[in-house]
């Protein structure tokens, strides 16, 4: 951490451009003519580089612009995550008892209790109902109970367009399984679909279950019974930077509320993630951390701030493994699988790509010598001509540090 922060003090101690002088004339003029693109803007156009063997700035555009960030807002929530929980971390769905056992029955109900696992499915319910039936239950007499208090009801974030509902991310649930898909429809309840799921995995393994489902929360009196775990935090945050995945970046979000701020809320997680930021050295003026996925129009970033955040994570000895992962790598996986799929570029960037209407971002490593962030907005943004733009940057890049 030490080491991020030093370097982070390095870049930073300075603006961009005044930095940029003493760097390669050649390498700079040719990354600004990279940049021309039909339709996009220079003038809301945010790019920075900064070598990682000195931290000096190599180039600078508008780096501490603020900007709509599209998906590069998911390398917040990732650096904050991984900082504040641990690459190891997991998160559990719980099954309580309402009630008491009488031999083969539990008199009274059962809760299926989320805590926000975006990754839960219907398999990990069918362990958890073989995990009651092997406690020597056979019957349940009450009703499943589905509690999704560790996170608030709201499905959506601040700033989304109401087309996105559903579209862009299922809806938001502390209990979601199968992203919250019933046959080839997302349903408005996902936790009272777990609910049901969960009675039927029951049923399935030899407990019958005598009533339906509802909502409620869990009383301190209940028993714990039986939980399941998602896979690792770094593989969580990989699934989120690799596939660009909102719905795994808003429910991240909330959980670090809910763990550390005592709310299950998108504003509650915000504020974690800026506080892990401000500690980490991270330039804030011109961030606005609205939600998690960068889908809200009120998310603001800029180049300074997220080669800041690349610097840290990489930097840092607990995460940087877990951090540098988690990126696409061009040619080969992930949002970049289709893109700079030849050399020097290919399998050697790896960077986090951004898209909406008004948005188009490309942020990243050029090797284990360049960091960089490329920001660029438009009303709307040509998308086609931006993203080559940015892959011309990044093959120059990646020429340049071999």
């Amino acid at each position: 951490m030490k080491r991020a922060l030093a370097l982070v003090l390095v870049v930073f101690s300075a603006q961009a451009a005044a930095a940029a002088p003493a760097a390669d004339a050649s390498l700079r003029d040719r990354l600004d003519r990279a940049l021309n693109a039909r339709g996009v803007s220079r003038a809301q156009t945010g790019a920075l580089v900064v070598d990682l063997r000195n931290g000096r700035a190599v180039y600078g555009l508008h780096a501490s612009r603020s900007l709509e960030p599209a998906s590069n807002q998911k390398l917040a929530v990732g650096l904050a995550a991984l900082d504040r929980l641990g690459t190891a971390y997991r998160i559990p769905t719980r099954v309580f008892g309402l009630g008491s056992r009488n031999g083969a029955t539990w008199r009274g109900g059962l809760i299926l209790k989320g805590y926000g696992d975006p990754s839960l499915t219907r398999a990990d319910l069918r362990r958890l109902a073989r995990k009651i039936r092997a406690l020597g239950i056979r019957k349940v007499t009450g009703r499943v109970i589905w509690d999704e208090s560790y996170y608030n009801a709201r499905r959506t974030c601040p700033g989304w367009k109401p087309s996105w509902y559903k579209v862009e991310s299922p809806p938001l649930s502390a209990l979601v399984v199968a992203r919250g898909k019933v046959g080839r429809r997302k349903v408005d309840n996902p936790a009272r679909a777990a609910a049901i799921a969960f009675r039927k995995a029951l049923g399935a393994v030899g407990v019958r279950v005598v009533r339906g489902v509802r909502s409620g929360t869990t009383p301190a009196r209940a028993t714990s019974l039986r939980s399941v775990r998602s896979g690792p935090l770094e593989r969580l945050v990989r699934s989120m930077n690799k596939r660009s995945d909102n719905f795994y970046a808003e429910m991240l979000l909330k959980h670090l509320g809910a763990k550390f701020r005592r709310a299950g809320t998108t504003y509650r997680g915000s504020l974690v993630v800026r506080r892990v930021l401000r500690r980490r050295g991270i330039p804030l003026s011109g961030v606005r951390i609205v939600d998690g996925s960068g889908l809200s129009v009120r998310d603001r970033l800029t180049a300074r701030a997220v080669v800041a955040m690349l610097i840290s994570g990489w930097s840092d000895p607990a995460l940087a493994r877990a951090w540098t992962r988690s990126l696409p790598i061009a040619g080969y996986d992930g949002t970049l699988e289709d893109r700079m799929r030849r050399e020097p570029a290919y399998r050697t960037v790896r960077a986090k790509t951004g898209t909406t209407s008004t948005a188009s971002t490309l942020s990243g490593y050029a090797g284990s010598r360049y960091v960089f962030s490329i920001l660029q907005n438009g009303h709307p943004i040509p998308w086609w001509y931006a993203r080559r733009a940015q892959d011309r940057f990044a093959q120059i890049l990646a020429g340049a540090a071999s």
